[in-house]
């Protein structure tokens, strides 16, 4: 069942009820204050809740303590199948862009429970959602024999909208003291205003003697890189992995300025005051912010968390932090996806890099790992392409499987992922791929060159994009265990308000997901429950895989997870 969230007249909500096939069989208006207690008492009976933006709608339900298990997106999953070579004859598809195609408005973090009168954002306020979901459920007919895989794309991008609004509300727990000690042993003590720290400083003074450029501003690039030239080293950049190869004094202590004033501008003192409040570091993702599926940050920085900061991330008193990390994932993805029963094999053992030198496929793990980036991301110099001829005797079908990939993009056609999500075709510009007809006996080397690098981006779509709808499905599944177990502890904490945790347990009193990188998850648990839900994250991982491709079977993958129950998350990695 669905329960469709329609902005209203002078500011009503209206709910309509409306079964699989579109059919409408309810209608409720409410004053919008009624949401959250119209929500909570639903619950229970386990809708689909639709609407606009789960980022603009979900936090200010979160900030009046209410849950939801399920919901549809409709931004998101519009995107999806605008671009779906599955529904491409759909009249969605079709159509010309719509307020549905504009970017996806979300409202201020903090939002409380006065942000109920404010659910829908002037810029969603002419959507119809009903009229949008049914013209989603249409398209997705138009899919035939794969509508299922689709539909388990739209759920799964839509459950991680709701991750991704949770993440946010409940927090990364972060000791703020523990940041600032640790900024003050790498950079020095904090200072005024306007200055470096003392230890930054005193690396900007060696670099400026060594090149006898007392005035220079080691952050200025062209100041740097005419002081680098003036003490005769023929560099054509400041960038950290040309100068590596210089043989000068000054390169050490550049090198390491690079690298604090990175730390100072990405993660210092000013994003501590700005980020970090109540114990907590509350960044906002962007689901499907990245043509593949992948995750974007809208600020903060939380997909690029430097190791130098880990150790302030630190559980409450009583509680642990439980950190998985998938191993191998993508060459695992590869394997799935082609069928390949003698990579699958490989990827039995639990560093997939090693099964692969154990196949006889390559000589050393190096060999394995970096030949499988080049597989993937369409490397042809160095190790990749001294072992590349190795890996497709070894593993015909999977890099058989991105190579026909790549020849799509080269073409300038579109390739899909696993599940359905259809990349965009290439760009008008010069930049951007092949534009139209071209053979290599007649394009220009120009065209060779974008089609060759269109080919290297649909190469690595289908990995990179499967690779994101195996991770929305672990933490969808995840989610919902996690979701059952609170909601079952708490009513047995407190049997008179079971009701009550119908709509969804109090992300603070429970197991729940704080952190998202990629193919890496975060839980902060109490300190009684960490085995189990290092159980749960093992089990969630095996099953997203089941849910995608199968039981792994004799030809199947396994998807192993390394999980660590710490109480930092400088701990979490060897």
């Amino acid at each position: 069942m669905y329960v469709v969230v329609i902005p209203g007249a002078e500011a009503a909500l209206v709910l309509v009820d409306v079964d699989a096939s579109g059919t409408e069989t309810r209608r409720v208006t409410l004053p919008p204050d009624a949401l959250a207690r119209c929500v909570r008492e639903r619950e229970a009976d386990r809708p689909r809740w639709v609407w606009a933006d789960t980022a603009a709608t979900y936090p200010p339900l979160l900030a009046a303590g209410v849950r939801v298990e399920r919901c549809v997106d409709l931004r998101l999953c519009h995107a999806i199948l605008r671009a779906s070579a599955l529904t491409a004859a759909s009249a969605l598809a079709q159509s010309p862009p719509s307020a549905w195609d504009a970017p996806r408005s979300r409202p201020p973090v903090a939002a409380t429970q006065d942000g109920l009168f404010d659910l829908v954002p002037a810029a969603d306020a002419g959507l119809d959602p009903l009229v949008e979901l049914r013209a989603q459920l249409d398209a997705v007919r138009h899919a035939g024999a794969e509508a299922n895989r689709l539909n388990l794309l739209l759920a799964a991008e839509s459950a991680g909208a709701l991750v991704a609004a949770e993440l946010t509300a409940a927090g990364v727990p972060w000791r703020a003291d523990v940041h600032d000690a640790l900024l003050a042993d790498l950079l020095g003590p904090r200072p005024a205003p306007g200055y470096r720290p003392r230890l930054l400083e005193e690396r900007a003074r060696e670099v400026r003697a060594l090149l006898d450029a007392p005035d220079l501003n080691p952050d200025s690039g062209p100041e740097l890189l005419k002081a680098l030239r003036h003490a005769g080293l023929g560099v054509s950049s400041t960038r950290s992995w040309e100068l590596k190869d210089v043989d000068h004094p000054v390169i050490a202590p550049l090198l390491a300025y690079k690298k604090m004033s990175r730390l100072l501008s990405a993660n210092g003192w000013h994003w501590l005051d700005t980020w970090v409040a109540g114990g907590r570091f509350r960044p906002t993702y962007v689901p499907g912010g990245v043509v593949t599926g992948r995750w974007a940050s809208d600020g903060g920085g939380a997909l690029q968390l430097p190791h130098q900061v880990r150790d302030a991330v630190r559980a409450d008193d009583g509680w642990k932090l439980v950190v998985a990390d998938a191993a191998q994932l993508e060459p695992r993805i590869l394997a799935a996806m082609s069928g390949d029963a003698a990579m699958a094999t490989a990827g039995r053992a639990t560093d997939m890099y090693e099964g692969i030198v154990a196949a006889g496929a390559v000589e050393t793990r190096t060999h394995a790992k970096y030949g499988m980036l080049g597989a993937m991301y369409g490397g042809t110099q160095g190790v990749s392409g001294q072992v590349l001829p190795q890996l497709t005797r070894a593993f015909p079908r999977a890099i058989g499987l991105v190579e026909q990939a790549a020849r799509t993009g080269e073409r300038g056609d579109v390739v899909s992922t696993w599940l359905g999500r259809t990349s965009p075709r290439p760009g008008a510009t010069e930049e951007d791929g092949p534009r139209g007809e071209w053979s290599e006996n007649t394009g220009t080397p120009a065209d060779l060159a974008r089609a060759r690098s269109w080919g290297r981006f649909t190469r690595n779509f289908i990995v990179q994009g499967t690779a994101a709808e195996w991770a929305l499905s672990w933490m969808a599944i995840l989610r919902q265990r996690l979701y059952v177990m609170t909601r079952e502890a708490g009513a047995a904490a407190a049997p008179a308000a079971a009701a009550g945790t119908a709509a969804g347990p109090d992300l603070r009193t429970g197991p729940h997901l704080a952190f998202f990188l990629h193919d890496e998850v975060m839980v902060h648990t109490p300190a009684h429950l960490a085995d189990e839900v290092a159980e749960l994250l093992r089990a969630s991982a095996a099953d997203a895989g089941r849910l995608l491709f199968g039981p792994p079977g004799e030809a199947g993958v396994e998807f192993p997870v390394t999980v660590a129950i710490v109480d930092s998350y400088a701990d979490a990695k060897d």
